[in-house]
């Protein structure tokens, strides 16, 4: 294992498409129409285009960013430097959470879909594992780990197999169930049973932002691909669109082929009724040859994606050692593989520990859906703080009508957030700023003396602002606070706090003169390309 070990440059257009794609559909699609249709009923099809915009917006912020610095690890590099080691240090530290626990949720969620199969898997009438399902788990984890252990065109290689079996069974899915389809579900109801409220809550609690949540993981292998600066942008953009299109087109033959017989007491029931949705509405409606493809896929699916966020995952490690904040023998990049294998020991362990006694799928997907909003939130603020202070910075794409983009892109990360309930938001960004507090009792200790603490505060001080202001209204509001603020004047308010906190953020970055790359530079991390520097200031280049 070599300190000096460089990350190579093998990942193409399509390497990286597949692992947006195979990012996005996870377990996410597998489980979330059922929740979904219960939470917003029909109206459901809006949440997955507010959660498809919502992600393309974030999206589109990001490629200024990966075409502009392609670090690995970027998500946590990145606000390093807008903002200083400190906002880098609680992006990190909020990723790497998100990030390992979704490798985990998805191996529980393939053995869940399993023991339909295998019922000796799960203990009978919970969703718990048995100890046979934990060693499947632990198997699938062990296999991840093997896979990206070797090198990233290893586990680009399986990525790209999986991901064609991946997209063929939710077509097939979406094929057959159009041919059930019964228009006169969207009415039994009415269109929108449970109002605005429950569209809303639907894109947090019922899946949807989770489903879509597979950008970082190209951001995270952005040292690793051909052409970052035409490359990123494209596989970005693609893979939201595409998996808008196929969850929009799912959720419609969902909610189409439903025996309406089943829709009797309403659609709240639903997520019940059919708890591994696709497979047994495919019993439901006789076709059994379905439900036994959606059950295989169901395996394969997940674990595509955990084998994917087990390769991100290390980046993001990797990217938040880099910048000072968090142990260096996590910057070790074994020089044969170009892998930062140390991380990757770090991420399976923790991946094992998620994989122990924990809440059950649906109840982990509102935390990991918020805590990777809250990252993805950042990237708009970064980007408008560098073109503040950093507007010499070489942008090979650059995002156009940033003025209207960035506040609109973090507006709706912050209501995704506040919809996301009180019981997750308080203990989430608690925690945050509970990191803060004790990043400032270590700051003595952080080996980051060109910028001091109370310039990284000051730059800093908006996100802790919008962490205590998001508490306090999820606390006074109406999803799952005590309603002082009724809907829809809750989300109104979120709405215009976020758009001061944006504008406080922007304003707030670190001057480009005192952020350093130190070891940040292109040379250092990737080879088989010339190094292009880039410029932040002429103090920097």
């Amino acid at each position: 294992m070599s300190a000096q070990g460089k990350f190579k440059k093998q990942l193409s257009l399509m390497d990286l498409t597949f692992i947006g794609l195979g990012a996005i559909f996870g377990s996410g699609w597998l489980f979330a129409a059922s929740h979904v249709s219960a939470i917003a009923g029909p109206a459901g099809i809006i949440s997955w285009l507010i959660g498809g915009f919502a992600v393309l917006l974030l999206g589109i912020v990001y490629c200024e960013l990966g075409a502009a610095l392609p670090r690995a690890g970027g998500v946590v590099r990145y606000p390093v430097y807008s903002h200083g080691p400190l906002l880098g240090y609680l992006m990190g530290f909020i990723t790497l959470i998100a990030f390992s626990s979704l490798v985990a949720i998805e191996v529980v969620a393939s053995r869940q879909y399993a023991a339909a199969w295998f019922p000796e898997l799960t203990k009978a009438g919970s969703s718990d594992p048995t100890t046979l399902g934990w060693l499947m788990q632990f198997a699938l984890l062990c296999l991840f780990f093997v896979l990206n252990y070797r090198s990233v065109k290893t586990f680009a290689i399986a990525n790209n197999l999986v991901s064609v079996f991946k997209f063929i069974v939710p077509l097939l899915v979406i094929g057959v169930l159009f041919t059930f389809f019964k228009p006169a579900n969207f009415q039994v109801q009415g269109f929108a049973p449970f109002g605005l409220s429950g569209i809303e809550m639907a894109v947090s609690a019922g899946g949807v932002i989770f489903a879509y949540l597979g950008l970082t993981p190209i951001i995270s292998v952005a040292s690793e691909v051909k052409n970052p600066q035409r490359t990123i942008p494209i596989a970005l953009i693609l893979s939201v669109l595409l998996s808008t299109a196929i969850y929009v087109l799912l959720q419609t033959a969902f909610l189409g082929g439903v025996p309406t017989e089943m829709l009797a007491n309403g659609w709240a029931g639903i997520s019940k009724d059919l708890a591994l949705p696709y497979r047994d509405i495919a019993l439901a409606l006789g076709v059994g040859w379905l439900a036994y493809l959606v059950v295989a896929d169901a395996v394969i699916s997940p674990s595509g994606c955990g084998n994917i966020y087990m390769n991100a995952t290390p980046r993001v490690v990797y990217g938040w050692a880099q910048t000072g904040t968090f142990f260096k023998v996590f910057t070790r990049i074994d020089e044969k593989s170009g892998i930062p294998r140390p991380a990757l020991w770090l991420t399976f362990g923790l991946s094992v520990f998620w994989t122990l006694p924990f809440p059950s799928w649906e109840a982990l997907i509102n935390v990991v859906s918020a805590a990777l909003i809250l990252s993805y939130a950042v990237a708009p603020v970064t980007v408008a703080a560098l073109r503040r202070n950093a507007p010499g910075m070489t942008r090979p794409f650059r995002v156009k009508g940033m003025a209207v983009l960035g506040p609109l892109s973090f507006i709706i990360a912050a209501l995704i957030v506040y919809w996301s309930g009180w019981s997750t938001v308080s203990w989430l960004l608690g925690l945050q700023i509970l990191m803060f507090v004790v990043y400032l009792l270590c700051a003595r200790w952080v080996p980051t003396a060109h910028l001091n603490i109370k310039q990284q505060v000051r730059s800093s001080a908006w996100l802790i602002g919008f962490y205590a202001v998001t508490i306090l209204l999820s606390k006074l509001g109406s999803f799952g606070g005590i309603g002082v603020l009724s809907h829809p004047f809750d989300t109104l308010v979120v709405a215009v706090c976020a758009l001061g906190i944006y504008y406080w953020g922007a304003a707030t970055g670190v001057p480009a003169h005192l952020v350093r790359l130190e070891h940040e530079n292109d040379e250092s991390e990737t080879v088989s390309e010339p190094h292009h520097a880039v410029p932040l200031s002429p103090a920097t280049h």
